[in-house]
């Protein structure tokens, strides 16, 4: 058993219809979705924007919370982006609001079975998985992530997957262990999909003047 009462999920809200979405909430039997995502807003989904979610999943008697100021992929403190203006995860990581947030999923997991929601189909193209998720796990919580067509996908699966797709040893090898592998191979794809903003200003602020 991991280290909570109840495993956590994740989902991708993609191009789903409303009843699409919450027919996988509830395959899953999931209590309360937590939007993870800085900006919950979608002008391609606008069923998805926070508002629009809110009522949404009121409706089916499933609890709503945001979270995307502690957990999101953009993050507002400035310290978290390289010079280039890409977040870099290990920083969100180690920053309180990030810790806070990742108390609130640890303790709220030990009463109802939440599901941690962003943008993106794939969790491998997702923060939630390549950060929050991984968090979660190396604190021995069990990690699901519900895929677009209902199935489930184990976390340590899904770094399975990963370390696959970058042709990585999935057992680790005669020089590094399986762990050093996975965070190898987090490492290369957060640096492929992570969030870009503007490069950094003297001023040390990855947004300008533009924030």
């Amino acid at each position: 058993m991991g280290a909570t009462q109840f495993p956590v999920f994740t989902v991708g809200h993609s191009n789903h219809s409303p009843q699409a979405f919450i027919a996988l909430l509830r395959q899953h039997g999931i209590d309360e979705v937590v939007d993870v995502r800085s900006t919950p807003y979608s002008r391609y989904a606008p069923h998805f924007s926070h508002e629009s979610i809110g009522r949404m999943l009121e409706k089916a008697g499933i609890g709503y919370s945001f979270m995307g100021g502690e957990l999101g992929g953009r993050p507002a403190d400035s310290s978290c982006y390289d010079p280039d203006g890409r977040v870099r995860y290990d920083l969100v990581a180690d920053t309180e609001p990030y810790e806070d947030g990742l108390r609130r999923i640890i303790f709220n997991a030990d009463n109802r079975r939440l599901a941690l929601v962003c943008t993106e189909k794939d969790p491998l193209d997702c923060h939630r998985a390549l950060l929050v998720a991984d968090t979660l796990a190396r604190r021995e919580v069990d990690v699901n992530h519900i895929l677009a067509d209902g199935g489930l996908e184990s976390h340590d699966a899904a770094m399975d997957r990963l370390m696959g797709m970058l042709k990585l040893p999935i057992n680790g090898d005669m020089f590094r262990a399986r762990a050093e592998v996975i965070s190898e191979a987090l490492d290369r794809q957060a640096r492929k999909i992570a969030y870009v903003g503007p490069k950094m200003t003297d001023g040390g602020d990855p947004w300008g003047e533009t924030r």
